[in-house]
C-alpha cells in the first residue's frame, strides 16, 4: 500500500487498478498450482509466494478504491453542486461489511458442501481426498472468477480516468458547478 503513491507517478490509475487485479488472479492461480502439485508438503514457505501476490494486489486495490471514491466525490460535486464525502465514504464501510458477511456465509456453505470435518478442536481429523480437492478449488477458483468479473464490470462502467478527472478538477476550480 505504501508503494502505490510511487507507482502512481509512472502508471495511470486505471492501469494500476488492472495490475492489482491481475496480480491477485496470478496469486490464486499459483496457489492452486502449488496445492495440486503438493509443493507445500516439502516446505511451508512456498505458500508465501501466492500469499504475497494475492495480498500485494489487494493492497493496491484498497488504495485505488479510495482514490476512485474521492474521484466520485468530485464528480458528484460537479453534477449536483454539493460534496457528499460522508455519504460516499460511509457507503464504502457498509459495502465492506456486507461483503465480509457474504464471504463468511459462502465459506460456511462451502465447508458444508465439501464435507469439511472440524471436530471439537482437540484432535486431528483426517480429511477425505474429495474434501481436500474441494478446499483447493473453493480457496482459489471462485475468488479468481469474481475478480475477473469485477474487472469487466469496472472497465465497462467506471469512466473517471486521469484525463477525465483533470477536466473535472479544472471545471471545479473554475466554478463550473451545477447549481
Amino acid at each position: 500500500m505504501m508503494t502505490v503513491p510511487l507507482m502512481r507517478k509512472k502508471i495511470d490509475k486505471m492501469k494500476l487498478f488492472s495490475i492489482g487485479l491481475f496480480v491477485q488472479v496470478i496469486g490464486f492461480v499459483v496457489l492452486l498450482g502449488i496445492a495440486y502439485l503438493n509443493l507445500y508438503s516439502f516446505t511451508w514457505w512456498v505458500l508465501t509466494i501466492p500469499g504475497f501476490l494475492v495480498f500485494a494486489g489487494y493492497g493496491i486495490l484498497n488504495v485505488m478504491l479510495t482514490v476512485f471514491l474521492s474521484d466520485s466525490v468530485d464528480y458528484g460535486e460537479l453534477k449536483n453542486g454539493t460534496r457528499e464525502e460522508s455519504v460516499i465514504f460511509s457507503m464504502q464501510t457498509f459495502t465492506v461489511k456486507l461483503a465480509s458477511g457474504i464471504g463468511v456465509f459462502v465459506a460456511g456453505l462451502a465447508t458444508d458442501i465439501i464435507g469439511l470435518e472440524t471436530g471439537n478442536g482437540e484432535e486431528f481429523i483426517e480429511q477425505t481426498a474429495s474434501t481436500l480437492n474441494g478446499l483447493k478449488l473453493f480457496m482459489t477458483v471462485p475468488s479468481a472468477i469474481i475478480i475477473v468479473i469485477a474487472f469487466l464490470v469496472f472497465k465497462k462502467f467506471y469512466k473517471l480516468d486521469d484525463k477525465k478527472m483533470d477536466e473535472i478538477s479544472n471545471m471545479l476550480k473554475n466554478g463550473e458547478v451545477k447549481s
